[in-house]
């Protein structure tokens, strides 16, 4: 049984494939960009943030070319979460509500796709599980709940941007907040 419906003549429908496939793997590789940039942005801000407050105290700190490498990750683990329809539970109810959900349910993916990496990378450097994930977040329980409720306010406003291109589009979307008004 084919997978996609067949037209009239294979050419037509090889043609059709193809440009979807391509609109398709565009529109992923645009959004992998977008997130990838606007989760740059937040991480170097709190690391930009974390390096004034060390150097304040005279302890050297600036690993920015870190959240760049940390951003493509968290973007790329976001998007395998929406393929798999994580957090959709509640599309129907007020925006808030799909928002917050989205929120936290992409917050524990992220947190447990982010024990893992450092788990393999600690096997590869030859570290014990241990090791590996005492370095999260800073290491001190302080620093792991600032880091997590740093994570879900910088995925909050991102998935209420989600909710609301879900209702009205996201071409709409844009348009509303790129595109210069006309006077009434």
């Amino acid at each position: 049984m084919a997978r996609f419906p067949q037209s009239d003549t294979t050419g037509e429908s090889g043609v059709k494939f193809k440009a979807s496939f391509r609109e398709k793997i565009s529109e992923e590789l645009t959004e992998f960009i977008i997130l990838t940039a606007y989760l740059y942005v937040c991480f170097a801000a709190v690391i930009y943030f974390k390096t004034a407050i060390l150097q304040a105290q005279g302890v050297a700190y600036a690993p920015l070319s870190l959240a760049i490498i940390k951003a493509a990750i968290c973007a790329k683990f976001m998007l395998v979460g929406r393929l798999f329809h994580m957090g959709e539970r509640f599309k129907n109810r007020p925006l808030i509500i799909p928002t917050l959900h989205r929120s936290f349910v992409f917050l524990l993916l992220l947190a447990v796709l982010t024990l893992i990496e450092e788990i393999v990378v600690g096997a590869i450097h030859r570290r014990t599980v241990m090791d590996s994930i005492s370095g999260i977040a800073g290491g001190t329980l302080h620093q792991f709940v600032a880091t997590i409720l740093l994570m879900f306010l910088i995925l909050v406003p991102y998935f209420a941007f989600r909710s609301l291109g879900d209702i009205v589009g996201d071409k709409i979307l844009v348009r509303l907040f790129f595109e210069r008004r006309r006077s009434a």
